[in-house]
């Protein structure tokens, strides 16, 4: 039920993107990321909604066809099952939330 940040073991998800998996409960799911600039989150897609929120930093956000630069305090939401990529834009740290669990 309580997650301790520096409790969580950080994840090399791909060259230059730590993930720390936060815990899920029975229908959702949350991780933190951090991201080195340039270290981009190429084009996927999966079955589970997505929530975001930028901490630090920002992203060039594609999400279906459409593009735009988010900074740090904005969020994004991301369709099941849409297509969507990431590249951040400096040193860049968020927290996404999928429903229903995201399983790695």
């Amino acid at each position: 039920m309580f997650c301790h940040h520096d409790d969580i073991t950080k994840e090399n998800f791909n060259p230059g993107i730590l993930l720390q998996r936060l815990g899920k409960g029975a229908s959702i799911s949350a991780v933190h990321w951090n991201f080195e600039d340039g270290a981009v989150l190429s084009l996927h897609q999966h079955p589970q909604e997505q929530f975001g929120y930028i901490i630090k930093g920002g992203f060039e956000v594609t999400i279906g066809n459409e593009t735009q630069v988010l900074k740090a305090g904005d969020a994004y939401f991301v369709p099941a099952n849409t297509p969507h990529q990431f590249t951040p834009i400096g040193e860049t740290e968020a927290i996404d939330v999928f429903t229903p669990v995201r399983e790695p």
